[in-house]
């Protein structure tokens, strides 16, 4: 997310960025709480915090899976623009939003976490085919109560929302037309950009964004 992007934006508009957090720890196959308490590597730390110098001035609030490592990210971005005091505020959205049944959800991450959301993906936007899969909520109308709920949060210039993958993922397959597989799979600190008027309640473009060199990772 690079000067390009914030240079690219009208004095009147506000930035809505959805963003997986920074580089994390280790998860192992067999984690009996699939990761939720593994943080952020040193690299982690300053990715996030090189992310927060390169967001102009302008007001910034902060919004959070309830996962440490998320929370971390929020504040070291806060912290890396110059603020004093970062308040992150938790949402329990941010954090399994597109999870119907956590049964199945479970079920699906020991199977195998990102074939898993590649099937159901693949299975929601293969010719207009509501997936199958009873771990998830559709995924149309799910991404779309997403954006509305980023858009009712967000009252400052810069809204950030750090959540994880899981759910980065699927708003980049709705929204902007992205295409994920196992082996080619979403970056750290990358997201999705909603731009707004100033009143904030209709996006004028959704952009794909990254805070590193690159948004993909490949396996």
């Amino acid at each position: 997310m690079g000067k390009d992007f914030f240079e690219s934006l009208a004095n009147d508009e506000r930035v809505f960025l959805l963003i997986r957090h920074g580089e994390r720890n280790h998860i192992t196959p067999n984690d009996p709480d699939y990761g939720a308490h593994v943080g952020l590597t040193e690299r982690g730390r300053e990715q996030a915090f090189s992310l927060g110098r390169s967001i102009p001035d302008g007001d910034m609030v902060f919004f959070s899976s309830p996962v440490g490592r998320c929370m971390e990210t929020a504040r070291c971005i806060g912290e890396g623009h110059g603020l004093r005091e970062v308040h992150v505020e938790p949402l329990g959205c941010l954090g399994d939003f597109f999870v119907q049944d956590q049964g199945e959800f479970e079920k699906v991450l020991r199977a195998g976490f990102y074939e898993g959301i590649c099937a159901w993906l693949e299975n929601e936007t293969s010719q207009g085919a509501r997936g199958t899969r009873e771990a998830f909520y559709p995924l149309a109308s799910r991404s779309r109560e997403m954006l509305s709920t980023m858009l009712s949060k967000g009252v400052a210039r810069f809204n950030i929302f750090a959540t994880h993958d899981a759910w980065v993922v699927p708003c980049l397959t709705h929204f902007c037309n992205m295409r994920f597989t196992p082996r080619r799979w979403m970056n750290y600190l990358t997201g999705m950009a909603v731009v707004t008027g100033p009143e904030g309640c209709a996006p004028r473009r959704i952009v794909p964004v990254t805070g590193l060199e690159t948004g993909w990772l490949e396996f």
